[in-house]
């Protein structure tokens, strides 16, 4: 029997896009035979993964998962939005985000990390595109943390508990009662789903990237500038523009959806009398299915039967 080495069970992986253990595998049930376990894997129907991985995959599921002052939203993703119905795909979902809940964030550091099935993330991925027959991968997560507080979430329509199209994390720091810090953030949740007026990039202004402030500052004076007006009148409408510009990307400075009248701002310092302590927002994050995937053109899936078929 031949050894079976680690760089043997990595070029049979690369050549086939199948999992590390089930390569293993196949090396030992072929006694090192390379080819033989390149073929003993396409009996198994797992190297068809391999070629299902260069597919667009924009469809699946978002899901959220807290415990206390940690929670984690990934984005796992699916060819079709039928995947996403499937109790294998949905369990598997659940499972990344539970596990999330405990790293930083990194894919790779969760691709590497083991589910209760003792599998790892990427080898139980490409098993399940064997069996499913579409591909999937694990596009990105985000953890959010408030120590002491809560991490609050919220899902819009979701599919099945804690996963949808848009999952959203809120964490408030604060030493209040944690039932009322649950109600608020989830509330709060709400109102950065809907991206009311606009989707917030930052907690507070200290927050927005000064490039992106300093350009918009920029474009505001050129604009101001072409009304004719002084110098010292154009500043005050550079200075309106600015405020304004703000009150839509700092999610402090936005309207509560839930109460036009308030901002997030006057909501949290209102909302410190009632969970007995000040509250503050350790931070948020709003993950929508499929946002900034390149789809390509729609598939008719009628005329690709005819064309295999012979019938086009």
């Amino acid at each position: 029997m031949a050894a079976i080495t680690a760089a043997l069970v990595k070029e049979l992986r690369e050549k086939t896009g199948v999992g590390m253990m089930d390569c293993k595998k196949a090396l030992s049930e072929n006694d090192g035979d390379f080819e033989a376990a390149v073929d003993w894997l396409r009996k198994k129907g797992l190297s068809k993964a391999a070629k299902k991985a260069d597919r667009v995959a924009a469809e699946g599921l978002v899901a959220v998962a807290t415990d206390g002052g940690k929670g984690a939203v990934v984005e796992v993703n699916s060819e079709t939005d039928f995947v996403a119905r499937n109790e294998k795909f949905q369990a598997t979902v659940k499972g990344i985000a539970s596990l999330a809940i405990g790293g930083s964030g990194d894919v790779a550091e969760i691709k590497a990390s083991s589910l209760a099935s003792g599998s790892t993330v990427e080898d139980h991925l490409t098993n399940l595109i064997a069996t499913i027959g579409e591909n999937m991968a694990l596009r990105r997560a985000a953890v959010v943390t408030a120590e002491p507080g809560v991490v609050a979430s919220y899902v819009h329509n979701p599919a099945v508990a804690d996963m949808g199209a848009i999952g959203v994390l809120v964490g408030l720091k604060s030493d209040g009662d944690k039932d009322k810090l649950a109600e608020l953030g989830r509330k709060i949740a709400m109102h950065v789903a809907a991206g009311s007026p606009a989707v917030a990039v930052s907690v507070d202004v200290d927050g927005v990237d000064s490039a992106i402030a300093d350009k918009e500052r920029e474009v505001f004076a050129d604009q101001a500038r072409q009304s004719g007006k002084p110098e010292a009148i154009v500043e005050k409408m550079v200075e309106g523009r600015m405020r304004k510009f703000y009150e839509e990307v700092v999610l402090l400075k936005q309207a509560f959806v839930m109460d036009p009248d308030s901002t997030i701002e006057q909501v949290l310092e209102a909302a410190a009398k009632d969970v007995g302590a000040p509250v503050t927002i350790s931070g948020f994050v709003r993950m929508a299915l499929g946002e900034g995937v390149e789809k390509g053109p729609e598939e008719d899936f009628a005329a690709e039967v005819a064309a295999a078929s012979g019938q086009s």
